[in-house]
């Protein structure tokens, strides 16, 4: 098991997605969170996190369905939640409105 104390990261913006790593739609976001993760490296934090190998997570951030992302500004207050697949740029667009913008010469 993972140790996800230290989530949501201190003193940055963090995106969770909880999800499995055998769902549809998770399947379909997993790249898009492995190519942003590489992109906000330093600037945000996202992490993706299998609520059926790790139940308590789930119960931890109140998930009813998955996938489903939680953002987290700075001081690891939730400020938007969404339920279903997410897409890169609606992932962007919410890191956008949090202050962390699109690291340049990256487009997708």
């Amino acid at each position: 098991k993972e140790n996800y104390s230290s989530v949501p990261v201190k003193d940055m913006v963090t995106m969770v997605d909880l999800g499995a790593k055998k769902c549809i739609p998770c399947k379909m976001m997993a790249p898009i969170l492995e190519k942003l993760g590489k992109e906000y490296k330093g600037k945000a934090a996202i992490i993706f996190i299998d609520v059926w190998k790790d139940k308590s997570q789930a119960g931890r951030f109140g998930v009813r369905a998955i996938p489903t992302q939680i953002f987290f500004d700075k001081t690891g207050k939730e400020v938007y939640r969404h339920v279903g697949f997410m897409a890169e740029d609606a992932i962007v667009k919410q890191l956008e409105k949090m202050g962390v913008g699109r690291p340049t010469g990256k487009k997708s």
